[in-house]
């Protein structure tokens, strides 16, 4: 459907809609939804052509990068995962940097994180997550993960249990 035959319908059919701090409310109008859609509809009892009904939605808000997202659950049961770039990233990341230390023959850490360009802190960091549960890995590169999981998140856990199930409740994915 063209972009201004959607315009139209829709500004038919919703009044306005409120946008809140946990929810949003969308003021229809329900007698002119049959009319759009070209089916005969049974009137809502006592309903008149201005009347409209609101449709509450639940909503959270949560921080992702520089951006603020408004997320709405169950909504799409048909949407592809979109993996987070950023945390793949990393995961890469980690593990090049444990093939790194692998493949060292004894170098430091120290020289290792300075070859690499990086701090020695946020080299060991990286090199513990590359002994993530397969499972939390695989749930990352598909774009599975819990919505609050992101890089930032994922760094600030760096000392993970080395136990599987520990790393998947620490991290919400159990």
């Amino acid at each position: 459907m063209a972009g201004t035959r959607q315009r139209s319908l829709l500004t038919a059919l919703i009044e306005r809609i409120d946008v809140g701090r946990n929810q949003i409310d969308i003021h229809f109008h329900p007698t002119r939804l049959g009319a759009l859609l070209d089916v005969v509809t049974v009137p809502l009892l006592g309903a008149t052509e201005n009347e409209t009904q609101i449709l509450s939605v639940p909503v959270q808000r949560r921080r992702r990068g520089r951006e603020i997202r408004m997320l709405i659950d169950g909504t799409d049961p048909f949407a592809t995962a979109k993996p987070d770039a950023r945390l793949v990233k990393l995961l890469i990341r980690a593990r090049r940097f444990n093939a790194t230390i692998l493949d060292s023959d004894g170098v430091s850490f120290a020289a290792l994180a300075q070859r690499e360009g990086v701090s020695p802190s946020y080299f060991t960091r990286l090199v513990r997550l590359s002994y993530l549960a397969p499972e939390i890995t695989e749930a990352i590169l598909d774009g599975r993960q819990p919505r609050d999981l992101n890089a930032d998140k994922l760094l600030a856990h760096s000392r993970l249990p080395l136990a599987w199930h520990e790393q998947r409740t620490v991290l919400g994915f159990a």
